[in-house]
């Protein structure tokens, strides 16, 4: 193990660390915004825009993250040029909301209609069975699937490379074709994502107990 080598390559390690937080923070950030819009127009059954959301959520599930980002780095760069940086953040956004709206949509499911009609009868508005009944309820029932989703989008991130993003995959690949030390590029690399997704793994582990508390 060349420890020196390490030390003389972590300035470029380090950039490109960054670069796989910051896609995944802003594309799963996204995600959790649009994911929780789309479940909402389904679980409402809002005309026309409810079926367009089931078409946006089999869309996006059942095509490969690989696919989306060629799409929108080389197919779209003939109505429009967008930065690969949007695009793996889009990509990874793209991909996102439909599980993240999925994972909305299974707790708005379990949400038991006596609930609901309880509410109705004291007079309640929509607006406040939402907040005060559908949605402290439905977050604690679809909190494990967010976290795990968002353990999972970040792990996806390691393909972005392929629309010349210097994240940590590529980078780790471009380190063992180049000086061919395969085993301070393989420690690296398992390091970064440890450091990532570990403290991740710990905290939603704890927020998911908080949250069952109120099912």
């Amino acid at each position: 193990m060349d420890i020196d080598f390490i030390i003389n390559i972590f300035p470029l390690f380090k950039k490109a660390f960054l670069l796989t937080l910051e896609i995944s923070i802003i594309g799963i950030s996204l995600s959790i915004i649009f994911g929780f819009i789309i479940s909402l127009l389904v679980f409402y059954k809002v005309p026309y825009l409810c079926v367009l959301s089931r078409i946006f959520i089999e869309i996006s599930r059942n095509t490969p993250l690989i696919i989306q980002l060629f799409f929108l780095y080389f197919g779209l760069s003939y109505w429009i040029k967008l930065p690969n940086f949007w695009c793996g953040v889009i990509g990874v956004a793209f991909l996102g909301s439909s599980y993240m709206a999925e994972s909305f949509r299974l707790g708005f499911a379990e949400i038991k209609k006596i609930h609901i009609e309880s509410a109705l009868a004291l007079g309640f508005s929509k607006i406040a069975i939402f907040r005060h009944i559908i949605f402290p309820q439905s977050i604690g029932i679809s909190m494990p699937h967010i976290c795990a989703n968002v353990l999972f989008l970040i792990k996806e991130t390691s393909i972005v490379g392929v629309i010349a993003l210097e994240d940590l995959m590529s980078f780790t690949k471009n380190i063992i074709s180049i000086y061919g030390h395969t085993n301070e590029a393989l420690l690296m690399i398992v390091v970064a994502y440890l450091i990532i997704l570990l403290p991740l793994s710990i905290m939603f582990y704890y927020l998911e107990k908080i949250y069952s508390r109120y099912l």
